[in-house]
C-alpha cells in the first residue's frame, strides 16, 4: 500500500528543483572576496574635514565617524516621505527614520567588526551605544533610508518587497580608504513593511548576529554583524504558526558590508510576470537600470570599470561574469561548512557573492544531504543538496534582470560557467579538508562521494567527522598503524545510535493532513504543486519507507555495519595517502603540514542550532553571558585550546543541564579538557561546544 502511494506521488510529482551534478553535497573553499577599493573622489567635504580633523590614522568616536553616504547621492530616492506600506515607484531607497524603542540594552557586540568603521573597544561600553545602535539617536552624518527590491520567493515572483525592517544608516569610510555600509536591522516601519511592524525579536537577532560574525571566522564571504541591542519594548509573535502567540522584546541588529545590493535590487524593473500576475514598481526606467549598473560597478568593481570604461557591453558582461563566479564560490563554502541558508530567494543573493539575511538557517549535525532547515519549506526547494542548483537559478534571474542592459544572448553562456567554477572550487577544498596537499588526482572526486555515501549510511557528524580525519597518519609515519585504530574509534563514535535514526525518520504529519493531501492529490494536483504539497509528501512517505527498514534494526547490527563501512572508506583513503607521501623525504614533517592544513579547513566550532538555543534561552532569561561565550569561540572556529577569559563557566555553574557531555556524544579529548581544566570550551548547561546534538535538539524547528 505505501509503495503504491508513493507511486501515485511521484507519476503526479514534477520536481521543480531537478538534480544536476552541481548539487553534490560538497564543501568550502576559502576565499576573501571583501574588495576593499579606495573611497569614492565623490565624497562629501565636510566628512573630508571631520576625517583630517581626527587625524588619519586614528580611530573614531561615535560623534566621529567619517560618513560619505555614496549610494544616496548616486541612486534615485523617492519624492514621497509618507511611512505607510505603498509602492515606491522610480526610485531605489525611501527616506524613512528608526521608530525608537524602550530602554535598549546591548545584548553583544562585536569589536572586530565595528572596528571595520573605526570604532575602538572604548567606545563599544559607552552608555550611548545602545542608543544609537538601537535607532534612538542618529549618529552625527547618519542619512536613514529603507532600500527598495523586488524577489523571486520560492520559485516565483513576488513584486515589491524591500527593507521592510531594516534601516540604512550610511556609509563610513575607515582609516585604510575602505568604504562600509551599515544598517539596523529590526529599527521599525518603512513602505516595505507590508502587513509586518517592521520589528525582530531576541531569538532571531541573536542568531542572525552569531552566525554572522561566525561564517565571517570560518572564512566563508558575509555580512558582518556589529552588535545587538534589545528592549523593553515588545511585539506580538506566533513563533510556529499554530496560533500560541506571545510577546517578545524588539532586538535590533548592526549589520555591515560594502554594499547591501542584492539580486532583488534589479528586478524593480521587471514587466507583469505571467505566473503571478505582479510586476516591479519602476517598470520600464532603463535609465535607473543603466544608472543601479554604473554605480555597482564603479564602486565596488573597479578593476571591471577601468578594464572596460568605453565598452558597455564587455563592462556587463564583466560584471555579471564576476556575480555569477563570486556566487558559485559561495555556496561552495556553505556547502564545505556544511550551512544551509535557507531562504535562497532572489532578494537574499549579494551581489558581491556574501552570505546575506540569516533567517531559518542551519548547520549540518548528521550528515544528510536532504536536509532541510527551514521548517516552512515543504516543498524542500532550499534543501543542502539543492543549495548549488538553486543559486545558479537565481544567476539566472539576475541575468533576466539586467537583461535590458546585457541581453540574454551574451549572459546566458556565462551562466553555464558556474557549474564549472563550482566544481573547481569544491574539489580544491575537498583536497585540503582531507590532507591532500601534494597531488591532483581525477579519482579523488570518487574519494569525497564515497566519504559522503558512508556519512550518509552511518548517520555520522559532518562537522566532526572531518575534523576527525586528521588524526590519521601519513602511512610511514612510525604511529600509523596505532592512528589509524584511533581515527577508525572515534568517527564510529561519531555515528548516530538506532534511537536517534529512528527518531529522525519519525513521521511529521498528522495522519489527517497526509490523508488531505493524498485526497487533494487526487483530485486537484495542480492546486496541491501550488501549496508545495507534493514534495512533502514525498518526504513523508521516504521517512515511512525508512522507518519500515530500520523497525527490526538492533544497536549491535548497526554498529556492526558501521565498523565494516569505515573500515572499507579508510582502506581507500588509506591508498590514497599513499600516494600523497611517495617520494617524500620527511614523512612525519609531511604529515604536519598536512594535519595543520586539515586542521585550518575542518572547524572544531560551528553553530549548531542547540549552542544557538542555549543562548537564546539564556537571554530570555535576561542572561546575556552565554551569547558572548559563545561568539567568543566562533571567533576561533579552529582552534584547540580557546580561551574564553573572564567568560569561562566555573565548575558547577549551568544550573539544571538538559544534557550532559555523554549524552551530546562529546569526543573524549573534549571530555578530558572539560573534566580537568577550566577555561575549556564549555557551555552554560554543562555541554562541551564540540558535542554532537543532544536528544531534544532534533525537535528544534526554525521558521
Amino acid at each position: 500500500m505505501l509503495r503504491f502511494a508513493k507511486y501515485l506521488v511521484e507519476k503526479q510529482f514534477t520536481c521543480a528543483t531537478p538534480r544536476s551534478t552541481t548539487a553534490l553535497a560538497c564543501l568550502p573553499v576559502q576565499v576573501n572576496y571583501f574588495c576593499s577599493g579606495p573611497a569614492s573622489e565623490t565624497g562629501l567635504k565636510a566628512s573630508k574635514r571631520k576625517f583630517f580633523r581626527r587625524g588619519r590614522g586614528e580611530m573614531a568616536t561615535l560623534e566621529t565617524l567619517n560618513f560619505d553616504n555614496l549610494v544616496l547621492r548616486s541612486l534615485p530616492i523617492d519624492s514621497s516621505e509618507e511611512n505607510v506600506p505603498r509602492q515606491v515607484p522610480g526610485a531605489c531607497f525611501s527616506k524613512v527614520s528608526p521608530t525608537p524603542v524602550s530602554k535598549p540594552q546591548t545584548v553583544a557586540f562585536s569589536a572586530q567588526a565595528l572596528q571595520l568603521l573605526d570604532l575602538p573597544a572604548s567606545e563599544l561600553t559607552r552608555a550611548e551605544f545602545a542608543e544609537h545602535f538601537s535607532g534612538n539617536k542618529l549618529l552625527p552624518g547618519s542619512e536613514t533610508a529603507a532600500h527598495c527590491y523586488c524577489g523571486h520567493q520560492f520559485g516565483h515572483f513576488s513584486g515589491q518587497l524591500g527593507d521592510g525592517a531594516a534601516m540604512y544608516l550610511g556609509e563610513v569610510v575607515n582609516k585604510s580608504g575602505e568604504r562600509w555600509e551599515f544598517q539596523l536591522k529590526g529599527a521599525g516601519l518603512t513602505p516595505f513593511s507590508r502587513t509586518a511592524d517592521g520589528r525582530k525579536v531576541l531569538r532571531s537577532s541573536i542568531r542572525e548576529f552569531l552566525c554572522s560574525e561566525a561564517m565571517h571566522h570560518l572564512g566563508v564571504p558575509t555580512t558582518r554583524a556589529g552588535s545587538c541591542v534589545t528592549s523593553d519594548s515588545k511585539v506580538l509573535r506566533d513563533v510556529y504558526y499554530n496560533g500560541n502567540a506571545s510577546y517578545e522584546r524588539c532586538t535590533i541588529v548592526l549589520r555591515i558590508a560594502q554594499t547591501f545590493l542584492r539580486f532583488g535590487s534589479f528586478e524593480i524593473f521587471k514587466p507583469t510576470d505571467e505566473t503571478t500576475g505582479r510586476k516591479g514598481p519602476s517598470v520600464g526606467r532603463n535609465d535607473i537600470l543603466i544608472t543601479m549598473l554604473d554605480y555597482a560597478i564603479k564602486t565596488f568593481f573597479p578593476e571591471i570599470q577601468e578594464a572596460h570604461a568605453d565598452n558597455s557591453e564587455e563592462r556587463y558582461t564583466a560584471f555579471f561574469r564576476e556575480v555569477v563566479h563570486r556566487t558559485a564560490r559561495l555556496v561552495a563554502e556553505w556547502q564545505c561548512v556544511g550551512f544551509c541558508h535557507g531562504v535562497l530567494n532572489t532578494d537574499n543573493m549579494s551581489i558581491l557573492g556574501l552570505t546575506i539575511d540569516y533567517g531559518p538557517f542551519g548547520f549540518l549535525d548528521r550528515y544528510d544531504a536532504d536536509n532541510i532547515c527551514n521548517g516552512s519549506d515543504d516543498g524542500g526547494r532550499y534543501s543542502y543538496r539543492n543549495q548549488p542548483e538553486m543559486c545558479k537559478w537565481n544567476c539566472e534571474k539576475f541575468a533576466e534582470a539586467i537583461s535590458e542592459a546585457l541581453p540574454t544572448v551574451y549572459s546566458r553562456p556565462v551562466l553555464e560557467e558556474f557549474d564549472q567554477k563550482f566544481s573547481e572550487h569544491y574539489l580544491s577544498k575537498m583536497r585540503k579538508k582531507l590532507g591532500l596537499v601534494k597531488k591532483e588526482l581525477a579519482e579523488d572526486k570518487e574519494l569525497f562521494e564515497a566519504l559522503l555515501q558512508t556519512m550518509t549510511e552511518t548517520g555520522a557528524d559532518f562537522t566532526n567527522t572531518l575534523r576527525g580525519l586528521s588524526q590519521l597518519s601519513l602511512p610511514g609515519c612510525q604511529d600509523f598503524d596505532s592512528s589509524l585504530e584511533k581515527t577508525k574509534s572515534y568517527l564510529l563514535s561519531q555515528c548516530c545510535s538506532v534511537q536517534e535514526l529512528i527518531k529522525a525518520c519519525k513521521p511529521r504529519m498528522d495522519p489527517r493532513q497526509l490523508q488531505m493531501l493524498m485526497l487533494l492529490l487526487s483530485t486537484n494536483p495542480s492546486l496541491l504543486t501550488q501549496l508545495g504539497g507534493q514534495g512533502k509528501i514525498m518526504r513523508e512517505f521516504e521517512r515511512m519507507e525508512k522507518l519500515e527498514e530500520i523497525k527490526d534494526l538492533t544497536q549491535e547490527q548497526k554498529s556492526a555495519a558501521d565498523v565494516q563501512k569505515w573500515t572499507e572508506w579508510l582502506e581507500k583513503y588509506t591508498a590514497r595517502l599513499k600516494l600523497e607521501g611517495q617520494g617524500a623525504g620527511d614523512v612525519e614533517q609531511l604529515n604536519k603540514d598536512r594535519v595543520a592544513t586539515m586542521n585550518s579547513n575542518n572547524p572544531k566550532f560551528i553553530l549548531r542550532n542547540y549552542i544557538a538555543q542555549n543562548a537564546i534561552t539564556a537571554a530570555e532569561e535576561g542572561d546575556f553571558s552565554e551569547v558572548q561565550r559563545v561568539l567568543r569561540l566562533l571567533e576561533q572556529p579552529f582552534s584547540e585550546d580557546v580561551d574564553l577569559g573572564e567568560l569561562v563557566v566555573a565548575p558547577g555553574d549551568g544550573g539544571s543541564a538538559s544534557t550532559t557531555d555523554d549524552d551530546a556524544g562529546a569526543s573524549a579529548s573534549v571530555l578530558a579538557e572539560t573534566a580537568a581544566t577550566p577555561g575549556t570550551a564549555k557551555s552554560c548547561t554543562g555541554t562541551a561546544y564540540d558535542s554532537r546534538p543532544p536528544d531534544w535538539a532534533v525537535d528544534l524547528c526554525v521558521t
